[in-house]
């Protein structure tokens, strides 16, 4: 069982810009159309967690639902799910470690962790196993940082990097526990 992040982020550790947008993640051009390893990491996976925001940011791209997996989306705020996501996302409620719990008995044992305040929120519980971050070649000087406060460091054991496009830099981690 294994939750892992992945997500990119700018050379100075924000996911999102001062707007909150993401349009910097496609500076890097990319004639080829490689997918950064994204195919072999969701094929290994078994459900998406994420919250609101980042689900309403997904539908905000205007190219539909991505996701074959199946999406779980924590929220504070929805009551029930959008009519564009149902039969593709349910929400989910709960302490996060019930959450897990809930999915594991349900024979969901390899998450996908995305979303800012989802990835800090897990970070916070010790629930994060891995860590795959793409940080793009660009410093945007503020905006959405990914990762918030903690009450104590989070050790980390180097697993791989790649490198992509001679520009795109992917670093793999595991949480030491």
């Amino acid at each position: 069982m294994s939750n892992i992040v992945y997500i990119a982020t700018s050379l100075d550790g924000y996911i999102a810009d001062k707007n909150g947008n993401i349009e910097w993640l496609q500076i890097v051009s990319n004639p080829d159309g490689l997918d950064f390893g994204w195919a072999d990491f969701i094929d290994g996976i078994d459900a998406i967690i994420m919250g609101r925001t980042t689900a309403e940011t997904v539908l905000g791209f205007g190219l539909g639902w991505p996701y074959t997996k199946p999406v779980f989306i924590l929220s504070n705020t929805w009551r029930k799910i959008p009519g564009e996501l149902v039969g593709k996302a349910e929400l989910i409620n709960g302490s996060l470690k019930q959450v897990i719990k809930t999915l594991n008995q349900r024979d969901i044992k390899n998450i996908y962790v995305d979303g800012g305040k989802t990835i800090n929120s897990f970070m916070r519980e010790g629930l994060v196993d891995e860590i795959i971050i793409t940080t793009i070649p660009v410093i945007l000087g503020g905006g959405v940082p990914l990762f918030g406060e903690l009450d104590d460091a989070i050790n980390l054991e180097h697993i791989k990097t790649n490198v992509f496009l001679d520009a795109i830099v992917q670093n793999h981690y595991r949480v030491k526990k």
